[in-house]
C-alpha cells in the first residue's frame, strides 16, 4: 500500500479589523490598489496556454447588501432582503431596483431602508509570487486572510503593507 508524500506545505494568517472597512466604495479603492500598485512585489507568469497572467488577478469576488423593510408608524422591522451580487456593478444595480420597487414595499408593509452596517464584500486577489507559488490574499469588510502561501516572508510582505494602510488596522 502506497503511503501519501506530502509535497508542500501550505500555511493561511488572518487580521481581524478593528473597524470594518466603510463602504463598497472604499472596499473596492482597496482592491484596486493592490491590483494596480502590486505591493507584494508579484510577478507576471505564462499560463498553460501560452498566455501572459497578470501578476494580482481578481479570482473570486461577491457582495451582499441588505435592505430593510421599516414600518413608518412604530419604526418596527417588518421584513429584510439580501442580495449577493458577482460585482459591485450588479451590486448597486440590484440594490436601486429594490429601492425602488414599490410592489415589494407595499407586500412588505414597509418602507424600504439599505442596511449599511448588514451588507458584506468579498474579494479574492491570486497572487504570483517570484518563487513560482500562487497564493491568495482575500479581503472582506472585516478580515484579511492569506492563504495557500508557504514562504513566512509573504505573509511578512503583505503584513507590512496591511500595518500602513489605516484601514486594515
Amino acid at each position: 500500500m502506497a503511503d501519501f508524500v506530502q509535497k508542500t506545505i501550505n500555511k493561511s494568517a488572518v487580521r481581524d479589523l478593528t473597524v470594518p472597512i466603510a463602504s463598497v466604495t472604499s472596499f473596492n479603492t482597496l482592491i484596486e490598489s493592490v491590483i494596480a500598485d502590486n505591493p507584494f512585489g508579484c510577478v507576471d507568469h505564462t499560463g498553460p496556454d501560452g498566455k501572459v497572467i497578470d501578476a494580482v488577478v481578481r479570482n473570486r469576488e461577491h457582495y451582499t447588501a441588505k435592505v430593510n423593510f421599516i414600518d413608518e408608524q412604530t419604526g418596527k422591522r417588518l421584513g429584510t432582503v439580501s442580495l449577493q451580487s458577482p460585482s459591485i456593478a450588479a451590486f448597486d444595480a440590484n440594490i436601486a431596483e429594490v429601492l425602488a420597487n414599490t410592489p415589494l414595499a407595499t407586500a412588505m408593509g414597509g418602507e424600504a431602508e439599505r442596511n449599511f452596517g448588514g451588507e458584506s464584500y468579498y474579494a479574492q486577489l491570486k497572487c504570483h509570487d517570484p518563487t513560482g507559488d500562487d497564493y491568495y490574499v482575500t479581503f472582506t469588510r472585516r478580515t484579511v486572510r492569506i492563504s495557500s502561501y508557504q514562504d513566512d516572508a509573504i505573509r511578512d510582505a503583505v503584513e507590512t503593507w496591511a500595518d500602513a494602510i489605516p484601514a486594515l488596522a
